[in-house]
């Protein structure tokens, strides 16, 4: 067997002297392991009523099909393997979509540049990822603006500082003062050089996905990316039923080159879905099905995740609504689905409507995150730091919510069970009327026993009232100022950094700026 990818390991994790040097000074950032689930999920749909899901799925892919827009290749493919094509619309036999996805696997690695921080996706782990694709930022100074270049790499760092995240993402926020045709190359460069959690590559046109590629090749090495998944990309189905051909070439090159894709129905209840959740959910796994089976004619075992973006409108306004029971209920459905297909599932998030981080804020965001936990799944995209349906990302909310993903971890770890879980010695030590502060149990385990926020103020009234009486969005924004002050940047050989850099500008050099 090669010693490649080993070699490229090393490679992401520093060479050469100055990068040794740099390891020996720099910070350690604490950062958990990805969820391991101990508890069981939550199911909310019986064996009967799953089949009929199944059933009303394949009935809409057989007779009424998905469209496949502006993408000749595509249909051609889904002749090949038996579909009817009849112009762009593609009608899918009963079972083929089924058939084709079976050969998707059913976790995999992502490597990261420091493989500490790689992450396992499937089964029973859940994998948390940061805020995706708002074109505003708000915090506390600034206000509500426009995202900037400078704004992405500030999140990028706080991701990096976050203990319970496990992911850099990807679009964190959208830097509108870089060309759109430019942006998505700073946005990975920061990812590869302020962070060294595993990241997400660009979607927003086929030849940026194999821009992504390239960088990665640069980052880990060819022989590296040829053998190992290295990136988790979003893919958004532009539903109902249409698969446009900016997402499909992005899909087409990651599944290619064995990158893992999101597949993902954008489904707003009563606009973009029905408004019953067994329509909705039939409807998800019609588009799923589709678009997993794509993958895998691209590249049979190519990496994917079933997903579902799930939320509602208020009848009134028109307005995208979150936490709400009915998006409870899809979620939960779609887990079932996606663990009867064998498929990592993605899905829920720090998803709220407010436009501060409020108590409106904090209670849709709590069901969502709680949700996505009970749910079963795999990859959480928008964990934290999701604001006003998502055009927002906060930097207070960022905080807010990351130091709320420790309750997951801990909650997912179940009740122990094991001679020091039951306590019997504590109990028969403190006996009848005693306390338990002083007693050799509690002495041994009270620094592991209960989780502990970074961020939440637990004072008496008149200590608290003392020190200014600050609400959490004030801690919030102190907290943020501390990761920032407190951020060094993690290990990177000098010599992949400079190529990277190099070839940023090269690829920005070779083009005008284009901004729509």
């Amino acid at each position: 067997m090669s010693d490649a990818p080993a070699r490229a390991a090393r490679r992401g994790r520093g060479g050469g002297g100055a990068a040794r040097r740099a390891e020996r000074t720099a910070v350690s950032v604490d950062t958990a392991k990805y969820i391991e689930r101990n508890v069981p999920n939550y199911e909310v749909l019986s064996d009967e009523a799953l089949d009929l899901i199944e059933a009303n799925a394949e009935t809409v892919l057989a007779e009424i099909g998905v469209n496949f827009v502006d993408n000749p290749e595509a249909l051609e493919r889904w002749k090949s393997v038996g579909a009817e094509v009849d112009g762009e619309r593609v009608r899918i036999p009963r079972g083929l979509a089924r058939k084709l996805c079976a050969t998707a696997p059913s976790e995999y690695t992502q490597h990261a540049r420091n493989p500490d921080r790689n992450v396992v996706v499937g089964g029973k782990n859940l994998v948390l990822a940061p805020v995706y694709g708002p074109p505003f930022v708000r915090d506390a100074e600034g206000g509500r603006r426009y995202a900037t270049m400078a704004d992405f790499e500030k999140f990028v760092k706080l991701g990096y500082m976050s203990k319970w995240l496990h992911h850099s993402g990807g679009t964190v926020c959208e830097p509108t003062d870089v060309p759109v045709n430019k942006r998505h190359l700073d946005m990975l460069l920061a990812h590869m050089v302020y962070s060294d959690k595993p990241f997400m590559g660009s979607v927003t046109e086929p030849s940026r996905a194999q821009d992504s590629i390239e960088m990665c090749e640069i980052l880990f090495g060819k022989d590296f990316v040829r053998d190992n998944t290295v990136m988790t990309s979003l893919i958004n189905i532009n539903s109902p039923l249409t698969f446009d051909s900016i997402m499909m070439g992005a899909l087409e090159i990651f599944a290619k080159n064995n990158q893992a894709s999101i597949i993902s129905p954008f489904i707003v209840g009563g606009a973009m879905a029905p408004v019953s959740i067994a329509g909705t959910l039939t409807q998800v796994l019609a588009e799923v099905l589709a678009g997993v089976a794509y993958s895998q004619i691209i590249r049979p075992g190519s990496p994917v995740i079933m997903g579902t973006f799930v939320t509602s409108i208020d009848m009134n306004s028109g307005a995208p609504t979150f936490g709400t029971p009915e998006a409870s209920h899809i979620t939960y459905g779609a887990g079932q689905l996606a663990r009867r297909l064998n498929l990592p599932y993605r899905s829920a998030g720090s998803f709220c409507g407010s436009k501060l981080p409020d108590a409106q804020a904090a209670y849709e965001t709590a069901n969502s995150l709680n949700i996505g936990l009970l749910s079963g799944v795999n990859f959480m995209l928008h964990s934290c730091g999701w604001l006003e349906g998502g055009l927002v990302a906060s930097f207070e909310k960022f905080v807010m919510d990351a130091d709320m993903l420790g309750t997951l971890h801990h909650f997912a770890k179940g009740v122990d069970m094991s001679e020091n879980g039951q306590a019997m010695g504590a109990i028969a030590e403190v006996g009848p009327g005693g306390h338990y502060l002083g007693c050799e149990h509690t002495q041994a385990n009270f620094k592991e026993a209960f989780w502990r926020s970074d961020l939440f103020d637990y004072k008496p009234f008149e200590t608290w009232d003392e020190e200014g009486a600050r609400d959490t969005q004030t801690l919030a924004t102190a907290r943020v100022a501390k990761l920032l002050e407190t951020y060094q940047q993690p290990t990177l050989d000098p010599e992949i950094e400079a190529k990277l850099r190099a070839y940023v500008a090269a690829k920005k050099e070779s083009m005008p700026d284009a901004f729509t």
